[in-house]
């Protein structure tokens, strides 16, 4: 008997430092999106613009990791006591890790470190504040977003996780969001809405009669490179959602998870080129780009459920969707620079609705999303919303118009990204 407790004892402690090892991989792998969503909101910018949204995203990563620690982590995880609950219960900073006879004890029902948890999920928290960066680039005073990011990384957005992953409210009631297209990509693009609505558009992108005048981004190769590290690092999203690789069945899960991430990607973005082509008449770059991440988006929620096949024609959809929506938005004069509401917030929706036609009941799995998009929606609207206008009163949120005229590198960081080559009277 005690041999068999022995090799029993191996064998959990090999699964949990398999599973933990593959954690921290995947976490890396989403903090990687930091670089992504760098390049490509610096690339879809003015040139006057680039070193005020590099600040942005280099901060804002730095403040999401500070807070989620400080406080958030325990907001989303609060235990098994708040099960069910809408608001949970609020505790500071991390406690300690799993000890070794904890672990042997749960005989494998505890396989990965809490560490390891808490860096992947801090990753998600920074992915979701960088969606807001991009819709309110060019003229967001940039402490006013840095403060916003204290309180949508240590509250807004935990509480909601709590209500999907923390075991809350959304979780009881059959809501799933696999990886976060709801959680994560709509929390943050509904954040972003509220903040821009406050805001209001850049000098000289809409006319007195309606028209709609474009603002081409200074560097394309940049922004391409960009998505194509967001791809990248989506794999690390949707894979390490898994939770555990350590047998055959969790590892042809997170193989097949990694399969339908790509493929909904590609579809996404052909669609998209498609649909540009048709209504434009030119195969615009920025909607390929933006067609790929609406894939991405799309197949968030539920990566594991479908064939590759229908993940492609889930991501496909996206990639329509988000043409439309980016047009949309301009008719409704939202100025959204890198288009991350439609990206994010719409196609989010969708990714979650998309989850029902893969359930074995769709009108109830479809009754339990739908709840989940208006509680989320809700909550974050409302919140984000009193934050801003809290900021507003006390500092304001918008540059003066001569700043943003200039460009706020040099009002807000006092340098340019390309000094050689930047007229700021254009």
């Amino acid at each position: 008997m005690e041999e068999i407790k022995q090799v029993n004892d191996i064998i959990v402690q090999t699964n949990y430092s398999i599973d933990t090892f593959y954690f921290l991989v995947m976490g890396a792998m989403v903090m990687f999106m930091a670089a992504g969503f760098s390049m490509l909101e610096a690339g879809l910018v003015r040139s006057k613009n680039t070193a005020e949204i590099l600040t942005k995203n280099v901060a804002l990563y730095a403040i999401s990791c500070i807070m989620f620690m400080l406080v958030g982590y325990n907001i989303m995880y609060p235990g098994a006591d708040f099960a069910g609950a809408v608001m949970p219960g609020i505790q500071f900073l991390l406690g300690t890790d799993n000890s070794v006879d904890a672990v042997l004890k749960s005989n494998g029902d505890v396989y990965y470190s809490t560490m390891s948890d808490f860096f992947f999920q801090v990753v998600f928290v920074a992915t979701a504040m960088s969606i807001v960066s991009g819709a309110v680039a060019e003229r967001m005073k940039l402490w006013a977003f840095l403060i916003f990011a204290v309180f949508m990384t240590a509250f807004i957005y935990p509480v909601q996780g709590f209500w999907n992953w923390g075991g809350g409210i959304l979780s009881s009631n059959g809501f799933s969001d696999f990886a976060g297209s709801g959680t994560v990509h709509m929390a943050g693009a509904v954040a972003a809405l509220s903040g821009v609505l406050l805001l209001g558009p850049r000098k000289g992108k809409y006319g007195k009669n309606g028209e709609v005048h474009a603002i081409p981004g200074a560097n394309l190769p940049l922004a391409t490179l960009g998505m194509f590290i967001l791809w990248f690092g989506w794999f690390g999203f949707n894979g390490g959602s898994e939770l555990k690789l350590h047998n055959i069945e969790e590892a042809n899960a997170v193989a097949r998870v990694f399969v339908n991430t790509n493929m909904a990607a590609a579809g996404g973005l052909v669609a998209a080129m498609m649909v540009a082509r048709l209504l434009f008449g030119k195969t615009d770059l920025t909607m390929c780009l933006n067609g790929a991440l609406a894939g991405l988006v799309s197949i968030t929620a539920g990566p594991l459920a479908p064939t590759p096949g229908w993940a492609t024609l889930i991501g496909a959809v996206g990639g329509i969707i988000v043409v439309f929506s980016v047009l949309g938005m301009d008719k409704l004069r939202i100025d959204d620079p890198v288009g991350a509401i439609s990206v994010h917030g719409v196609v989010g929706m969708w990714g979650l609705i998309a989850v029902a036609f893969t359930a074995d009941n769709l009108v109830e799995q479809l009754t339990a999303q739908l709840m989940g998009v208006g509680a989320i929606f809700i909550w974050v609207f409302v919140s984000s919303f009193i934050v801003w206008f809290v900021i507003k009163m006390i500092i304001g949120i918008r540059v003066s118009e001569e700043e943003e005229f200039e460009g706020v590198d040099l009002s807000e960081c006092g340098m340019e990204a390309y000094p050689e080559f930047t007229n700021n009277r254009k």
